[in-house]
């Protein structure tokens, strides 16, 4: 283990500098995994003949039950899981990948089909070409779950020198992190090659969770104030945390920038983003399989936006939500996106809505699989808010079992008496496979409906959907299907 460090420290407060990664000249750029992490015994790769280390994912596990009880039995979700591979690297021109595996490979898929990439197949190695950097899932011989997640960045741009006081920096090797505040004007970076592990030192103080009765601790990371940059190419890891103890990264700011990283087994919500403003996650890759571990919540914020990312984790992927008093969601936007759906939603709004939502704008993000007992596209409404101008628009979805809901009613989640509203939700361009792929519209009452929905060119299964094809109760008004 190198470059060992336990921080605790207040805002403001810079890691000591470590000596700067050298970097290759040419594309691909391919850091080496530091001494003491584990890898993949399943998978070797190859990118343009450089060989790439393969990490380990936890991930939830294939049985529908035991998916189920990884988010249901809180207290022991630590321990229903499976092991999935994931490599990463830069690039900034086409690269031939190869992977070999230790059986003979008799059918392989690149995901998401989008891409329209074939590999080409001999013994035990499948071969491919990917022309640009994507995030992209490789089954070989139907196995779905301990897949191989290839996680292709572009060429670093602007990288923060370690001797800058205004920097956190973490080099390459293994760190260890109980807590961090970041102030307005700092930048985290985490090098290729770096591994931050989340920890809890022995006196941090905690309370207890009237929702799951487990101890939580405060975020690992938590960005506070304005004009904040967290980015580079390492993992931020919290495997070795006790299930819902902390978030890895938490937000709470303005013009405030996540570029890069890899977020790993978090134990609860990764990317919490609150009251903040001008928010933006590009290149952001993010695993997970523990009860609650969502991807990225998006509470109470405007003009934020998430771009280029991909997530696999247990509950909802990409949501927004607001809480009383702590102001309006309004701009919100999340593109180009590849999703992994596991229990909840894909990409949704609630079901938490006590202030109001405006302007969110889901577009051109791949589904490849969707496992869950919820919804593929999701306004959840249990509260008493109005959403508005909610745009769904070219959008691929591989797999659905629920495909697309707007409801409006009482639940679990509950806290006002009043009910609310949805009215303007558009979707467009959208081509869902699976089965059954339902869609239904609820409605609370005559005075809390929802209304004017539009489902223009939406596919399911390779044909248009029309009118019939949608479920709605009589709280329903102005929906068209063309």
């Amino acid at each position: 283990m190198s470059a060992l460090c336990m921080i605790a420290v207040l805002s403001g407060a810079v890691m000591p500098a470590a000596a700067s990664p050298q970097r290759p000249a040419k594309s691909p750029v391919i850091a080496a995994a530091p001494e003491g992490e584990r890898l993949s015994d399943r998978f070797k790769v190859t990118v343009q003949g450089k060989n790439a280390p393969v990490y380990v994912a936890r991930v939830a596990p294939r049985e529908q039950e035991r998916r189920w009880k990884a988010m249901d039995d809180k207290a022991n979700s630590a321990v229903y899981y499976e092991e999935a591979a994931f490599t990463t690297f830069d690039m900034d021109a086409p690269v031939r990948i190869v992977v070999t595996c230790p059986e003979p490979v008799k059918s392989a898929r690149v995901l998401p089909s989008s891409l329209k990439i074939t590999p080409a197949v001999r013994d035990n190695t499948l071969t491919f070409t990917l022309k640009e950097p994507k995030p992209l899932t490789v089954e070989v011989n139907g196995e779905w779950v301990r897949s191989l997640h290839v996680f292709a960045n572009p060429i670093e741009k602007d990288v923060p020198r370690p001797d800058d006081p205004n920097v956190v920096y973490f080099g390459p090797g293994i760190h260890e992190v109980s807590r961090m505040v970041i102030g307005s004007g700092k930048t985290v970076y985490i090098a290729p090659g770096a591994i931050v592990r989340a920890v809890i030192k022995p006196d941090e103080p905690f309370s207890v969770s009237s929702y799951s009765g487990l101890k939580t601790y405060a975020p690992t990371f938590e960005l506070r104030g304005s004009n904040i940059r967290f980015c580079g190419r390492g993992i931020l890891d919290g495997t070795g945390l006790t299930t819902h103890a902390r978030n890895l990264l938490y937000v709470q700011g303005s013009d405030i920038t996540i570029e890069g990283v890899i977020l790993r087994d978090s134990p609860t919500w990764n990317i919490p983003i609150r009251q903040s403003d001008r928010v933006r996650l590009r290149n952001v890759k993010i695993l997970g399989y523990r009860a609650n571990s969502d991807g990225i919540d998006i509470c109470n914020s405007r003009d934020v936006t998430v771009e280029d990312c991909f997530l696999r984790t247990l509950d909802d992927l990409i949501v927004v939500k607001t809480d009383r008093g702590a102001g309006k969601a309004e701009r919100i936007a999340a593109r180009r996106c590849v999703l992994w759906n596991e229990v909840a939603h894909a990409l949704s709004i609630g079901a938490e809505l006590r202030e109001d939502v405006n302007d969110v704008l889901f577009e051109d993000c791949d589904v490849i699989h969707d496992k869950g007992r919820e919804w593929t596209l999701r306004v959840y409404h249990c509260d008493s808010a109005h959403i508005t101008n909610v745009r769904f628009r070219n959008i691929r979805v591989e797999e659905s079992r629920q495909f697309i809901s707007l409801w409006i009613g009482s639940a679990v989640w509950t806290l006002d008496t009043e009910r609310g509203h949805i009215s303007g939700v558009t979707f467009e361009d959208i081509h869902a496979s699976g089965e059954p792929c339902t869609i239904q519209l609820v409605g609370y009452d005559a005075d809390h409906a929802v209304e004017n929905v539009i489902f223009r060119n939406v596919t399911v299964n390779g044909r248009r959907i029309t009118a019939a094809d949608v479920n709605a109760n009589g709280f329903v008004r102005g929906v068209q299907a063309q």
